[in-house]
């Protein structure tokens, strides 16, 4: 991934309604969740979260599938790694104890 690619997804991530559904996603797992339950999860009205969903979908961080009458999406783990692997491709000089800061808790 080059810089401006992940500048580009770093924008997308920039607002807490996007970063709720990531994680809700990322919780959830390989099966997704209904819009609306995404909905529900991050406090958001159903218009607000489709419009938060369709960015992140259009951005690639998520695929969306039509079951039935409802929305399903998915976290694409591709993208979401690609930018966690431009963060730290080059952590530390290659160091392992050092490359341990990454995965480290911040709370």
């Amino acid at each position: 991934m080059v810089a401006g690619d992940a500048a580009t997804l770093f924008g997308v991530l920039s607002n807490t309604d996007r970063l709720g559904v990531i994680r809700a996603l990322v919780e959830a797992g390989p099966n997704g969740m209904s819009a609306g339950d995404i909905a529900r999860k991050i406090g958001a009205s159903p218009s607000r979260a489709s419009f938060h969903l369709n960015t992140l979908s259009e951005s690639g961080f998520l695929q969306r599938e039509r079951q039935s009458r409802t929305l399903n999406y998915r976290i694409d783990f591709k993208t979401i790694g690609a930018l966690i692997n431009f963060l730290t491709e080059d952590c530390c000089k290659g160091s392992v104890e050092l490359r341990n800061c990454c995965s480290m808790s911040l709370s």
